[in-house]
């Protein structure tokens, strides 16, 4: 075999269709059209999703739901993931620093989700009830911030 020996499967390319060029081509008069209408003229053309002037279905169904503006203001934080951390100290500031959360986070809260076995102190930063029990089982400790609910 050689470069110039190369050819496509068989079948595999078929030639475009020149519409409108002549009654012998199969696709001579209407060129595929159709007759008359707005889709059979020059520029006949409207929106995607309109339908002639009936309420499009876009607009028929509900609105469901929302997108919430502070999603990404809050963190979750893993007991897992503070075991892995190299400071004993953790605060929101830490969090950022390591990377566990993303630095837009306004606040974090620790879950409970994998083992926690080192001694950790948690400024500032909420804890669920299972983290809570955790962290102080590890005989780590949760200082709250000040006004925080």
């Amino acid at each position: 075999m050689r470069l110039n020996d190369i050819k496509p499967a068989a079948g595999s390319k078929q030639a475009r269709h020149r519409v409108g060029r002549g009654v012998g081509s199969g696709w001579g008069k209407t060129a595929g059209r159709g007759h008359k209408g707005q889709r059979a003229r020059a520029g006949g053309f409207h929106k995607v999703g309109f339908e002639g002037g009936q309420m499009p279905l876009h607009r028929r169904l509900p609105k469901r739901g929302f997108t919430s503006l502070t999603r990404d203001a809050y963190a979750e934080v893993r007991t897992g993931e503070l075991e892995k951390m190299k400071a004993a100290e953790i605060d929101l500031a830490a969090l950022k620093a390591e990377g566990v959360v993303p630095r837009g986070a306004l606040t974090a809260k620790v879950i409970l989700s994998g083992k926690l076995s080192r001694k950790v102190t948690l400024k500032g930063v909420k804890a669920t009830k299972g983290a809570r029990a955790a962290i102080e089982a590890a005989g780590g400790k949760l200082e709250e911030a000040q006004g925080a609910a």
